[in-house]
């Protein structure tokens, strides 16, 4: 806190001193006009001695305050400067003044060449188009819905038979948990804790249902952050405690790891639905007996949410017996109730808050049922004159166990009984999936029982019809705008052509990588790379346009637009492209450890690339193509317009009786293309 004020003054005084000193200094050094003398045999400058003073004053203060990663930051821009001044400077002139330029006329003679075969060129174009997607196909990457990392947490979802006591489900949970431990191996250096809770918070997300249960259980094992895990995969872990936690009797137990996006369902989640109960509940199990059977890889374990044999206490009443001593089926309802759950008689308040009292029978008594059956119904007997009784619960009710459904679900009005499971690691969901879904196909359905896949898979499928949308959208704006911009039809009908061409690079992209593809990120990098693709092309076709306005022929025009803009076209693409590549690997700097101890904690991966990584490859992959596209395809196309609109100008011009002069001008046209 000493420090606060000295630093906020050095930093205000250094902000002075880059306005009025240092910026004036830099701009009449770097922005007039250099001789090739002075380039490549640089000297010690007025300039590099004022601002390396100024820097080296000011690594000197921010030093003092303790601040030493930005002093040893203004070092580090003084060896920048100087490494600029007397290196960089002649590299940058010859490649702009020598190589750069030579590169522009090869270009110059390549697109000559495309420019003599552009219809064999765009046809090409639509043949690679096709392959792209056949080569896709062929390869069949694994599909995703939400990109999921290595997992962070693991969770084991332990679950009893219904009415089990939390004792019970307590035992079961540390047979379990040391089965995880077994899974995990003996001090394990990547995990940080396993915690097991009993009752409270067991529910997996995706069941929705947060209430307390104490047949449940659930066991989460925590994992360093991905830096600090010495390159040692989390995900294998997954699978060894699955192998670990099996082979429990009576016990349901799911292990996953944590969702990469909103919950949207188990992967395979198969709904039955229909009205006639009975037929819907046979349907279930005899539908789980069948998938079973069929022992599809990859499915973890088949569970269906609808309990068939909760334990319940019954009590039958004999009401006549009842009626005989004057208690009515009310009352004896609540003395039941108050005894078990208890009965709110007053309030507890201190200066923060008001608790309830619950008056209610002992524990030892409230869990025995014989106890219960000796629960004195006490009330006041109006056939004799109101006087107070006290009658046991036995004398006029019986008690007998059962088993019942432990819930009905309705979805739109429709019984509902779901089927899931989970995915085992190293097998694609999607392939799964539909492996499931023909097997549901095959499946005998009664009248009036509807089976069909949801979840994920239908969450995966609406996700896609809205990117679809989105990319007819903007497309469609898009194509609006440009027509407002050129006046014209055919040049927007290029540039559109371009970003559905654009695609092929992506398709190839992950055919010949096989990375696993995620349909909502790849989605949302496709419509984003459709405005970068826009730009590039309206750079060339604008400026094709400009130089056929000053009276350049077509040809020439489309040659010297090429080579003109390209330099902005591949900056732009190289700039995006090297932008995503940190995105795209997970590349990981901690650069204030850097200055300050010179140790950057290098790394690759971690969560965030897992979520961004197939965004970042699906533009990388696409602007490459794009850019390919822009340079030559764009040309041809623009060259193929223009000899299409000069014919039909012709045809025109015949047809309406214009066929002298207009004939010669258009055969000139035709010439000049």
């Amino acid at each position: 806190m000493y420090y606060l004020p000295i630093t906020l003054i050095v930093t205000l005084l250094a902000s002075l001193f880059v306005a009025y000193i240092i910026n004036p200094v830099f701009a009449v050094q770097f922005m007039k006009p250099h001789d090739e003398e002075h380039i490549m045999h640089p000297r010690m400058t007025r300039g590099i001695k004022v601002s390396s003073v100024v820097l080296i004053a000011l690594s000197a203060i921010f030093h003092i305050a303790g601040s030493h990663a930005i002093g040893n930051l203004m070092l580090v821009v003084i060896g920048f400067n100087f490494l600029n001044h007397f290196y960089l400077q002649k590299v940058i002139w010859k490649f702009q003044e020598v190589r750069w330029p030579r590169f522009k006329e090869w270009y110059g003679r390549k697109l000559e060449w495309a420019l003599k075969y552009p219809k064999t060129l765009v046809l090409a174009t639509v043949g690679l188009f096709f392959f792209s997607i056949f080569a896709m196909v062929k390869r069949a990457p694994d599909v995703v819905f939400f990109p999921a990392s290595d997992p962070n947490f693991i969770y084991a979802y332990i679950k009893a038979p219904i009415g089990t006591d939390q004792y019970v489900t307590d035992s079961i949970a540390k047979i379990v948990e040391q089965r995880v431990y077994k899974g995990l191996g003996k001090d394990n250096p990547i995990v940080t804790s396993v915690i097991t809770n009993v009752a409270v918070g067991t529910n997996d997300p995706n069941e929705f249902d947060p209430s307390v249960q104490p047949h449940k259980a659930k066991i989460t094992v925590a994992f360093k952050k991905f830096s600090d895990r010495n390159g040692i995969s989390s995900k294998q872990y997954l699978t060894s405690i699955r192998e670990a936690v099996k082979g429990i009797p009576g016990v349901e137990i799911t292990v996953d790891q944590e969702q990469g996006g909103p919950p949207v369902g188990k992967p395979i989640n198969i709904e039955i639905r229909g009205d006639k109960f009975e037929e819907l509940v046979k349907t279930s199990e005899e539908l789980q007996r069948y998938l079973n059977a069929e022992d599809i890889a990859g499915v973890e374990q088949l569970k269906s949410d609808f309990e068939t044999s909760k334990p319940e206490i019954v009590f039958n009443i004999n009401r006549e017996r009842a009626n005989r001593e004057g208690i009515s089926t009310a009352q004896i309802g609540m003395e039941i109730r108050n005894a078990v759950f208890g009965n709110e008689v007053s309030k507890f308040r201190d200066d923060n808050d008001e608790y309830p009292i619950q008056l209610r029978y002992k524990y030892d008594q409230r869990t025995n049922v014989d106890a219960l059956k000796n629960l004195k119904i006490t009330y006041r007997d109006m056939n004799m004159g109101g006087v107070v009784r006290q009658v046991p619960l036995s004398a006029f009710c019986d008690i007998e166990y059962s088993s019942t459904f432990g819930g009905i679900k309705r979805i739109n009005q429709k019984r509902v009984i779901t089927v899931n499971s989970n995915v085992l690691s190293g097998y694609d969901p999607n392939g799964v999936v539909t492996a499931v879904q023909k097997a549901v196909e095959a499946f005998p359905k009664p009248d009036g029982i509807e089976v069909a896949l949801t979840g994920q898979q239908e969450k995966q499928a609406e996700t896609m019809s809205f990117l679809g949308t989105a990319m007819l959208v903007s497309l469609g704006l898009i194509f609006l705008i440009l027509v407002t911009q050129f006046n014209s039809l055919s040049k927007p009908i290029i540039i559109l052509t371009e970003i559905i061409f654009s695609m092929i690079g992506v398709f190839l992209g992950y055919a010949i990588t096989g990375m696993t593809i995620s349909t909502i990120m790849m989605g949302v990098g496709i419509v984003a790379l459709a405005g970068i693709v826009v730009r590039n092309g309206i750079l060339l076709v604008e400026f094709t346009d400009l130089l056929k306005e000053q009276g350049v022929n077509t040809w020439d025009a489309i040659i010297e637009a090429g080579k003109t803009r390209m330099t902005p076209v591949l900056l732009t693409a190289f700039a995006t492209m090297l932008g995503l590549i940190p995105l795209a690997v997970g590349l990981n700097i901690d650069f204030e450890e850097l200055l300050t101890t010179g140790n950057p904690h290098l790394f690759f991966g971690g969560d965030s690339v897992a979520f961004w990584g197939p965004l970042s490859w699906t533009m990388i992959f696409g602007l490459a193509f794009a850019t390919f596209l822009t340079l030559i395809l764009v040309p041809a196309m623009y060259l193929l317009t223009e000899r299409a609109k000069a014919r039909w100008n012709r045809f025109m011009d015949r047809i309406m009786g214009r066929s002298e002069a207009p004939k010669e001008a258009n055969e000139t046209v035709l010439d000049e293309i």
